[in-house]
């Protein structure tokens, strides 16, 4: 009967060891793959060539072939990083909202997307203050 007992002790312990750690490589998995997302956001933003391999070094060259395309027009961009700012803010992120806010601003100062940039940028920084 003891033998039975502690059976089942080892295998309580090997079934908990065992989720625990499957838990820690899925959490891991999910980090890298966040990683690379957002670096491949932040590359289609500024216009370079993201890496297809997010694990190799930062020092390796991209990958050669055609760059990305790029919006038809200024319009376009300008939409798009607003867009993407607005939709950072909406998820949480308002540090990278007002990143977006402020590159938005600094390549296009005098767009029709400037006033509520800047709105935005500054109600989303008294936001991260008071947080």
């Amino acid at each position: 009967m003891k033998a039975a007992l502690w059976l089942l002790i080892f295998a309580t312990l090997a079934i908990l060891g065992w989720t625990l750690r499957m838990t820690f490589v899925k959490l891991r998995e999910r980090k890298r793959v966040e990683e690379a997302r957002a670096a491949e956001f932040l590359a289609q933003m500024t216009g370079a060539a993201a890496r297809k391999d997010p694990s190799a070094p930062a020092g390796a060259p991209a990958p050669a072939g055609p760059p990305p395309a790029a919006p038809a027009s200024e319009i376009a961009t300008q939409k798009l990083l607003f867009e993407a700012a607005h939709r950072a803010g909406d998820a949480g992120e308002p540090a990278l909202a007002i990143q977006l806010y402020g590159r938005l601003l600094a390549r296009y100062p005098a767009s029709t997307f400037a006033d509520p940039a800047r709105a935005a940028a500054e109600s989303l920084k008294k936001k991260l203050v008071k947080a």
